[in-house]
């Protein structure tokens, strides 16, 4: 078999003269700032925080991206993700939210949820177990199995997500104005870290 020669398919920069200037090739000729570059998570959803029991310990996140679609998470201060979480289950008291099957646009056969709905159970290093909230009402796309042989990703924006859960467009924006945004979430923060510093 004929080995064939790849190199002459790669982008091969020339030198260019225009108005008696040698100008670089367009591939060296951006100031692009890779360090400060918007994630995706960044660039196509936006952030809310649930608090189960009310607790900032046990704050959640739910991503919204535009198409209504929301990926829920625990975010990284939540006590489960400090502590260091061991395993995950999905199988909640009868239940196996990984069980879950979908078809169809309009999800057919999803699991209904609400605000409250146990969607995991998170166990830590030391023993200590958490339960997952849906944090908003709306059906079960999927849970995010690959959790379960790699837990550590728990607590990351993006991979880290815990379900996708879609809600009710018609009742969508209801439900978000009912968690926290980043800066009510930062507020809370700060006022739960200057309540429990030691005097």
């Amino acid at each position: 078999m004929t080995e064939i020669d790849l190199d002459q398919y790669y982008f091969k920069p020339e030198e260019e003269v225009i108005c008696g200037e040698l100008v670089p090739p367009i591939t060296e000729s951006h100031d692009f700032d890779y360090d400060n570059y918007p994630s995706v998570v960044e660039r196509y959803y936006k952030k809310y925080y649930y608090f189960r029991n009310n607790d900032i310990a046990e704050a959640h996140t739910l991503l919204n991206h535009s198409n209504g679609i929301c990926l829920v998470g625990l975010a990284d201060t939540h006590i489960a993700v400090k502590k260091g979480i061991k395993s995950i289950t999905f199988d909640v008291g009868g239940v196996d939210r990984s069980k879950n099957q979908v078809s169809g646009k309009g999800k057919r056969g999803a699991m209904q949820l609400q605000a409250t709905t146990c969607l995991a159970i998170v166990t830590c290093e030391d023993d200590t177990t958490y339960r997952v909230a849906s944090t908003t009402q709306g059906k079960l796309v999927e849970v995010n199995e690959d959790l379960l042989s790699n837990p550590k990703l728990i607590g990351q924006d993006g991979d880290g997500y815990i379900a996708v859960v879609l809600p009710k467009l018609e009742k969508c924006q209801q439900q978000l104005e009912l968690l926290s945004n980043e800066e009510e979430y930062q507020a809370k923060l700060k006022e739960h870290t200057e309540s429990n510093k030691i005097v």
